[in-house]
């Protein structure tokens, strides 16, 4: 049984445009070289068939694993959360949480980090995976909870301050 693969809608969208411009542009223009090199002779030392042939190779891969991903997706919109709504004060998927460091090195900092799927990790934007221990640990928890995180450096507590749905 596969694990499920949630994404944000803009997650979603990132992924297609990437399998259309791989399906639509990548890999006919690499196909065209392919066939070019392919038509001057010998095909052993030529470097643009060789190249070519290896790129198309990882084009056909990345296209494959894209389809995959998109055929398990399940997208999960979270539009209908407006602030002030019961649920817009909890943390679920798709939501982006403002907390404050308590303890540890980062003691008195604010961080804001954004819940997404696994295909749309972006550590520098601030995008962790709905899987990893920091989203686990807030899932569900509300404006003002004070929450206990694993960190490499030990257990922190971190407290809530803002949750926002884009």
């Amino acid at each position: 049984m596969e694990e499920k693969n949630y994404i944000t809608p803009a997650g979603h969208e990132r992924i297609k445009a990437e399998l259309l411009q791989l399906l639509n542009l990548d890999r006919p223009e690499v196909v065209r070289i392919v066939h070019w090199a392919a038509s001057n002779g010998d095909r052993s030392e030529n470097g643009d068939y060789i190249y070519g042939k290896k790129r198309l190779r990882e084009i056909d891969r990345r296209i494959r694993f894209l389809n995959k991903r998109l055929e398990v997706a399940l997208v999960i919109d979270n539009a209908a959360r407006k602030s002030g709504d019961a649920s817009s004060d909890q943390v679920f998927f798709g939501s982006t949480v403002t907390y404050l460091n308590l303890e540890g090195p980062n003691a008195g900092k604010n961080t804001s980090i954004t819940i997404v799927g696994v295909d749309e990790v972006d550590l520098e934007k601030g995008h962790v995976s709905w899987v990893s221990p920091i989203a686990k640990a807030l899932i569900k928890s509300r404006i003002g909870d004070c929450v206990m995180i694993q960190t490499p450096s030990g257990q922190t507590e971190i407290e809530i301050l803002d949750i926002q749905y884009n």
